[in-house]
């Protein structure tokens, strides 16, 4: 897929365009941090907004909370299937995967992977995790600039990733292209450039992990997800498309929501100084605030249902077969819901209530592990610098799918 046209809504005032022409699918719109207006107004005018061009066709638009809390808990009316990003599956990678299913296929291939990210098994992870954050925070640079995205975020995803799928550490940074090169748009700014080396990255992906399914089927159950999948009776015959969708799934999901949470907590508490002081004085914020970081950041942007039937929402007449997207990042900033939800505030009475996870049966697995990631860093920084420095505007990923950063120059001060 090639970056669509720079969008008919560049340069004009979100506020004299028709709502009929809101188009807020397109990544420069995230890529350029400009979406917030055009979600505000939705939000205040038509929450539930059709849109009748896209690069990818028609599609409505739902940017409320409540709104998208009714969609999420109507599976049976609201259908995760064929796809849950604006874009169909191209007809040349017809992969499936269960976040894209409905039940019961969607319940029997979550569970076969659920215990590696069971509260027993975080809390044998824990003690890892902070070795390795350590590990690498000792290791920066203090008082030199560098890329906090690549340095820390990054890395810190990219070894826990190299842990669930027991793949070889010195390789792990495979993983991180891999990811990045499914969820990328091809162009000069991407990892891949291209839709062919797009193409031939998901296939090495692929041919790589046939080989690690045969090893592992072959051998005894172990807690990793491949071998999970091999073993469990609900997966350990799925066809390559399946398997190939899956392992996509898990490598994006175990990486992207922490890695870009990891970067955007530091440029929110640079971006509200306040909010840092509160955190320096009292360390026993940092549960609430890791989950303040999560809405605030919304690293999944929206997923797609399709209508199975006709039905109303909102008073919005919504016909068999059409795409509803659910705009987390709209949701997440709804007033409505959240009180004084457009502010950065680590102290919130209920800092939980946020949609980042989405809800209902496809919530996401691994929740308790990103926010367990968060925390844990959050107390090895404040052991070791007074203030992690945003220096330089950072880098965003151009994608309407992953809110995101590909740079952040920072500078460390130490204690």
């Amino acid at each position: 897929m090639s970056a669509p046209a720079i969008p008919q809504l560049r340069g004009r005032d979100p506020a004299d365009v028709p709502l009929d022409e809101f188009d807020v699918s397109h990544p420069w719109l995230y890529w350029t941090d400009g979406i917030w207006p055009y979600f505000a107004r939705l939000r205040a005018e038509d929450p539930v907004n059709y849109c009748k061009a896209s690069p990818f066709g028609p599609y409505w638009s739902v940017t409320k909370y409540k709104h998208i809390m009714e969609v999420e808990a109507a599976p049976e009316i609201f259908s995760s299937e064929p796809a849950i990003t604006l874009q169909d599956n191209p007809e040349d990678l017809p992969i499936e995967t269960f976040i894209a299913m409905d039940p019961p296929r969607h319940d029997d291939q979550r569970k076969a992977v659920q215990p590696a990210v069971a509260p027993r098994n975080l809390a044998k992870l824990e003690p890892l995790i902070r070795e390795r954050i350590s590990r690498i925070l000792d290791e920066l640079p203090v008082g030199e600039t560098f890329n906090w995205v690549d340095r820390v975020s990054v890395e810190l995803t990219t070894q826990m990733l190299a842990t669930l799928f027991d793949f070889p550490f010195e390789d792990r940074r495979r993983l991180t292209f891999w990811s990045d090169a499914t969820t990328a748009i091809p162009g000069p700014t991407a990892v891949v450039a291209t839709r062919e080396e797009q193409f031939a990255a998901i296939q090495e992906c692929m041919q790589y992990f046939l080989g690690v399914w045969k090893e592992r089927a072959a051998g005894a159950p172990g807690n990793d997800f491949i071998s999970m999948l091999a073993h469990n009776p609900a997966t350990q015959n799925m066809s390559s498309m399946e398997y190939l969708g899956n392992l996509i799934l898990l490598i994006v999901g175990g990486n992207d929501t922490t890695r870009n949470s990891l970067s955007g907590g530091v440029l929110f508490l640079n971006q509200n100084p306040s909010e840092y002081d509160k955190l320096r004085a009292d360390h026993g914020l940092i549960p609430s605030m890791v989950s303040e970081i999560i809405r605030y950041q919304t690293p999944v942007v929206a997923m797609r249902r399709t209508a199975t039937q006709d039905t109303i929402l909102a008073g919005k007449h919504i016909r068999k077969g059409e795409k509803v997207m659910l705009w987390y990042v709209s949701g997440n900033r709804d007033e409505e819901a959240i009180d004084n939800a457009d502010a950065f505030i680590i102290d919130r009475e209920r800092p939980r209530q946020h949609l980042s996870f989405g809800f209902g049966i496809h919530r996401c697995m691994g929740n308790r592990l990103a926010e367990m990631q968060l925390r844990v860093t959050w107390e090895e920084v404040l052991k070791r610098f007074s203030f992690v420095e945003v220096v330089g505007e950072p880098e965003r990923t151009f994608s309407s799918l992953i809110r995101g950063y590909t740079q952040m120059p920072v500078r460390l001060h130490p204690l």
